[in-house]
């Protein structure tokens, strides 16, 4: 029955409602002329005009407080309360006319006891309604997951309440650290404590488990899920308080933890001093915009108001994704700053020359490059020319139209490297170092490690590989890597850029260096899995060894040399790098464009084993 009256057309649906309540309407008038007269009524003479006038005022009044446009199944406190305004004003128009017309045999209290009635009719069958069509049909949905809310709080209140109308999940408890909620319900939930979790996990078959804590510190988080990882359920979480900001949470606001989450460290917030230092009011250039640190450096940027950002990009798609988004941020932020989209390559000098002389960037962040590690190592020449001499041409096209700022986006692969990329990234950085010394244009190079979340991290293949039920594919069992999150390396790279006094190579800190392996088992345990081993033969997902890939180090390094300098910022270091003079570096390019030109691997690798210090040695 629910389902073919789920299926009418909606003006059938709202002429049946309509009917319904002129029926109510009638319904509470004999109620009120009973209660008031104390005996089953029986309407006469002029009592009848209080039956006529009932609907004849109340209908049109529900119409123009749109009552008949609200949906039963998904009504509200919203709609409840339409209902009692609508009511009300039904009532006061409803008392006026019977104080006016004074009928014999009509009571003047009819005006107030008649819409009480009214409104509690009313109500009620808009209660059963929802009820019986949500709740009824509900029912019949087979729902597979059994969740938790981690916090009774507002936002977990809120995601109750979507969650009633969802019919994804059966919602069997709240958890949260107040004493004074523990033992205690919130609308018919039971409230756990922390420590009752694994208990209620095996006993309910508890599937999903929800963080609805968003200004819980980072400190917290970790607390909660490391307290989690050892129970077979899937964690997600909500978003923060910005995104909450509107007081609707809907399902479709859940998602996978955050990499923040995966990483286990509080980002150190940023120096807004230093951030809006050479942006405010400028202009400012982000080669590489459409990619992920560019994409990131472009978002981070726009919001220090400069006056022109230039998005420069090979890719049209990312440079049209990224221009879309940054309009929407413009939009919603009220920022008044001009976007110009520009297509082009960094290995095109004429190109660079037209964009620098046209639009005089008083900033350039250079983060176009190929960091594929294996991709660039089975194509060196492409590899040389993009991140090498791209490099060499935007410097050039910047020097050439007085940019005070140069920042080039290195990586911690150009420290020893063992790979073709890496080597790459060290020359950039050389290129940079030469062209320095007596320079007007102040020539900065900000190294850090893997980005989470980025195009080339592991995380998203691992995510991709999780839904796809494995295996999780790690070269060596050993692999370590330096991590940070995207905005966090973007807003250090911005604060970097600012403290820099030419020539200078900052590194920063990416904290404690984390293994794959234990990346990857925490991934494969936060999605409510046991991975597959020999201990574990019927575990979920396995976890694959392939070998390490052409040019691939066991560990990185953040310095070549062990003297970093402290700077103001807390994760910020200046590295004191050996560097060579223009005059000695110029052969080792001119040799090196000839061998990348020609793709020839052999001159390539003899160049970068002659110029980068490491570069050909065994992997480590």
């Amino acid at each position: 029955m629910q389902s073919r009256v789920l299926y009418w057309p909606r003006t059938v649906k709202q002429l049946v409602v309509l009917s319904l309540d002129i029926v109510l309407a009638l319904l509470a008038t004999w109620l009120a002329f009973t209660l008031r007269l104390d005996t089953p009524h029986w309407p006469s003479d002029a009592q009848w005009w209080a039956y006529v006038l009932a609907p004849v005022i109340s209908i049109p009044i529900f119409i123009r407080f749109g009552l008949y446009r609200a949906i039963f199944r998904y009504t509200g406190q919203a709609a409840l309360q339409a209902t009692g305004i609508a009511v009300f004003l039904y009532g006061c128009v409803l008392t006026v006319i019977l104080l006016w017309m004074q009928w014999p045999m009509v009571p003047r209290s009819l005006g107030v006891l008649q819409p009480l009635i009214f409104l509690f009719l009313v109500g009620a069958s808009r209660a059963v309604a929802r009820f019986w069509l949500a709740d009824l049909s509900h029912s019949r949905v087979k729902i597979a997951s059994r969740l938790l809310i981690y916090g009774a709080g507002t936002a977990g209140v809120q995601t109750a309440a979507a969650l009633r109308l969802s019919q994804q999940y059966a919602l069997l408890g709240f958890v949260d650290d107040d004493v004074s909620k523990v033992g205690r319900s919130v609308n018919g939930v039971p409230v756990f404590a922390p420590n009752e979790v694994p208990q209620v996990v095996e006993r309910q078959g508890i599937t999903d488990i929800l963080l609805a804590m968003p200004s819980a510190t980072r400190e917290r988080r970790n607390a909660i899920l490391e307290s989690l990882r050892p129970l077979p359920v899937h964690i997600r979480t909500l978003p923060g308080l910005a995104d909450l900001a509107s007081g609707r949470v809907t399902v479709q606001d859940f998602h996978e933890l955050d990499v923040e989450d995966l990483l286990g460290r509080a980002p150190v917030s940023p120096d807004a001093s230093l951030l809006a230092r050479d942006l405010a009011a400028q202009v400012v250039l982000v080669t590489g915009a459409g990619g992920s640190i560019g994409g990131e450096l472009t978002r981070q940027i726009v919001l220090q108001r400069p006056r022109q950002l230039l998005l420069l990009d090979h890719n049209e798609f990312g440079l049209y994704s990224i221009h879309q988004e940054l309009q929407g941020i413009c939009a919603m932020q009220k920022l008044d700053v001009e976007l110009v989209p520009l297509l082009g390559s960094v290995t095109n000098p004429d190109r660079l020359a037209d964009i620098c002389g046209a639009y005089r960037p008083v900033t350039v962040y250079h983060a176009a490059a190929y960091k594929h590690v294996p991709m660039v190592e089975c194509n060196p020449g492409e590899g040389i020319l993009n991140n090498v001499f791209g490099t060499l041409n935007m410097a050039r096209a910047a020097m050439a139209s007085g940019a005070r700022r140069f920042v080039l986006i290195s990586t911690d692969k150009a420290v020893r490297p063992t790979n073709v990329m890496g080597a790459s990234k060290r020359m950039s950085e050389l290129v940079l170092q030469a062209l320095a010394p007596g320079c007007a244009t102040c020539f900065t190079m900000v190294r850090f490690g893997n980005v989470l979340d980025s195009s080339g991290s592991v995380v998203p293949l691992f995510r991709r590989q999780l839904s796809e039920g494995g295996p999780l594919t790690v070269t060596h069992a050993e692999v370590t890597r330096y991590f940070m999150t995207i905005p966090e390396a973007a807003q250090l790279v911005l604060q970097a850029g600012a403290m820099a006094g030419g020539g200078d190579v900052f590194v920063l800190d990416m904290g404690q260096p984390v293994k794959i392996m234990d990346l990857a088992q925490r991934m494969v345990q936060l999605s409510g899995r046991q991975v597959r081993d020999a201990a574990h033969p019927d575990g979920d997902i396995e976890i694959a060894i392939t070998g390490l890939r052409p040019g691939e180090k066991l560990y990185e390094e953040l310095l070549i040399g062990d003297n970093p300098e402290p700077t103001a910022h807390a994760r910020i270091m200046r590295a004191h790098e050996a560097s060579l003079s223009w005059d000695a570096l110029q052969p080792h390019l001119q040799a090196l464009r000839l061998g990348a030109e020609k793709a020839d691997i052999v001159a390539i690798k003899s160049v970068l084993q002659t110029c980068v210090h490491g570069y050909g040695e065994a992997p480590h």
